[in-house]
């Protein structure tokens, strides 16, 4: 086990422009004045809700991309462009407010910190509802997400086209879901603890079963981050008891990459799983609605737990280690680890088997019976 001091090997790389600032920037490069601004919480980057005085739609998400990732500005041009892409075609997708310039985002300096460090930054359309992990989730929504998941990433590896998509394959990006084995180098984080045991036991099992089948799998751009944060949705039911509920905003294409079809469903059951108070029966829900799209190969279905079980110890061991890096961000970072310690903990007593199981005869009963 490495020492603590090992956990903290990058710098402090988070932007920190205070909301005078945010908004002075909003007006030197959109051309647009602020009449209302509040920060949004945010992992690595820097976000901020806010209103303008202009005639149209008026109420932005100004984006301002930590400083590492905004030295790979032909990956965030993909980014951008798989929204505006999505939006295009009929996704709830933001789409963003061009520079002065006429560009979709500008290299900028600033912030409080110390040195001379340049944020990419992007203005976009805010997109109204309210996050999957503030609702009580239900079988409908569920499916709904799973459907969602397989959509996105069918149009996005069908049809979209850009001169620099290969920037999406990132070999070393520790959020796509076949790097798992780099938790290694990040594990210290949490400590001594009981939760090692069960991460060392995860990477283990991840290397020897998942990754000599990655090359059967279909391959794919993935989303990548389909979170409980990240889905906004809207209810066009009136009833309390029963809400129907609709997909109103896909938010934060920062973790789009080369992958699997069968990563967008794994991470889209995980963090379903988070908030619900059956976390083992939100994965069959989620699976029916992702196979009445895509239907996963018996290969696929084979590693479905050992993925879950992986983007569960790459949540929760990166935000261990990026709480030591960002302290005072600690809250919103550690989100998962409320109920994600448990809900990993639960998966391996109850077993690969049995929670395969409940999984897979619930997605097989919507074959017979599928929602309205």
């Amino acid at each position: 086990m490495s020492s603590g001091n090992d956990c903290q090997p990058q710098t402090l790389t988070k932007p920190t422009f205070d909301e005078r600032e945010a908004a002075e920037l909003v007006d030197r490069v959109f051309g647009l004045k602020v009449s209302w601004i509040r920060s949004l919480p945010s992992y690595d980057d820097q976000n901020f809700h806010v209103r303008v005085s202009a005639e149209g739609a008026d109420e932005y998400v100004l984006k301002i991309t930590n400083s590492e990732d905004s030295q790979e500005p032909d990956l965030i041009e993909v980014q951008t462009q798989a929204m505006m892409f999505l939006s295009a075609e009929g996704f709830p997708s933001a789409t963003p407010y061009l520079t002065k310039d006429g560009n979709i985002m500008s290299l900028e300096s600033g912030g409080t910190g110390l040195g001379s460090k340049k944020y990419m930054v992007r203005l976009l359309t805010y997109l109204p509802g309210t996050p999957v992990a503030k609702i009580t989730t239900n079988a409908q929504i569920l499916y709904e997400i799973g459907r969602l998941a397989a959509s996105v990433d069918k149009v996005l590896s069908e049809k979209f086209q850009h001169p620099s998509v290969k920037s999406l394959h990132r070999g070393q990006f520790i959020w796509n879901l076949a790097n798992v084995p780099l938790l290694d180098q990040y594990i210290c984080a949490l400590g001594q603890n009981k939760y090692c045991a069960v991460v060392e036991q995860v990477i283990e099992q991840f290397k020897g079963k998942v990754i000599p089948k990655l090359s059967s799998f279909r391959a794919c751009i993935n989303h990548g981050d389909l979170n409980d944060h990240n889905i906004l949705v809207d209810s066009s039911s009136a009833s309390l008891e029963n809400p129907h509920y609709r997909v109103s905003g896909i938010l934060d294409f920062s973790d789009m990459s080369y992958g699997y079809y069968v990563f967008e469903v794994a991470i889209a059951i995980m963090y379903m799983m988070i908030e619900s108070p059956d976390p083992l029966s939100v994965g069959g829900h989620v699976l029916a609605g992702f196979e009445s799209i895509l239907p996963l190969t018996t290969e696929e279905r084979g590693a479905l737990f050992l993925l879950v079980s992986g983007r569960f110890a790459q949540s929760l061991v990166i935000a261990a280690h990026t709480a030591l890096l960002y302290p005072e961000n600690k809250e919103y970072l550690t989100i998962t680890a409320k109920t994600g310690w448990k809900h990993l903990m639960t998966m391996f007593e109850v077993g690969q088997e049995a929670v395969e199981k409940k999984w897979f005869e619930t997605a097989r009963a919507y074959t017979h019976h599928a929602p309205a």
